[in-house]
């Protein structure tokens, strides 16, 4: 899955970045899942590169209290945990320009740092109840990376919010259900939308707007 001249240099990186150890919890199950093995392919693949990176395969049917405890919903899902269970999490298969943001998800969390401006980490402060934040991506879309991480970021940040990026193209009743004809495309609590390349100020102001039509979501 993981061209070899792709995975020398994710090696070298991983050496040099990973701090802590991150775990790569996958949820699959038997029947025809769109994606889900070659899901599972990427991360055992991932795990390879480093000691630091463990891999825990659920299946989606039979461990429901597992999906719970973690608050999977779908398939293919991976739950990127470090130190604690940020609330990183990738919905679909991270292919195309989203292994990138996969990659960065991976070191954001094993380090415990959201790497966000002292600006927004100070806004950030104020989040007191749950935000959950979905990114409506493609593998082909080259602004999407960039906005997934900055969700994850934040939800590095902030124990009250949850980041999800949900491949689309693999989600398509979702898709239609927040009428994402274009991507990036950012919800927050269901309510909130934002199209495009967002900069970090703009999100964080959003997420901050949205606090005053909290979801019935408890926090971390």
């Amino acid at each position: 899955m993981i061209p070899q001249k792709e995975r020398d240099v994710l090696a070298k990186e991983f050496g040099a970045k990973l701090v802590n150890d991150v775990k790569l919890v996958v949820f699959t199950q038997e029947m025809p899942c769109m994606f889900c093995r070659e899901t599972v392919a990427v991360c055992q693949e991932l795990a390879e590169l480093s000691p630091r990176i463990k891999v825990e395969i659920y299946d989606f049917v039979k461990d429901q209290m597992k999906a719970k405890e973690l608050r999977i919903d779908k398939i293919p899902a991976t739950a990127v945990i470090g130190a604690k269970d940020y609330g990183v999490r990738f919905y679909g298969i991270p292919s195309g320009y989203e292994f990138t943001s996969f990659a960065g998800a991976i070191i954001d969390v094993s380090k415990g740092d959201s790497g966000l401006s002292q600006k927004s980490k100070d806004l950030l402060k104020k989040v007191d109840s749950s935000v959950h934040i979905q990114v409506f991506v493609t593998p082909t879309c080259p602004y999407c990376p960039a906005v997934v991480r900055l969700a994850h970021r934040m939800a590095i940040e902030s124990d009250m919010i949850w980041a999800d990026m949900v491949e689309s193209t693999e989600f398509v009743p979702l898709a239609q259900k927040y009428s994402v004809t274009g991507v990036p495309k950012v919800v927050i609590n269901e309510k909130f939308e934002m199209h495009g390349a967002i900069p970090e100020d703009l999100l964080v102001a959003h997420v901050l707007h949205a606090l005053s039509h909290p979801e019935p979501v408890q926090p971390r």
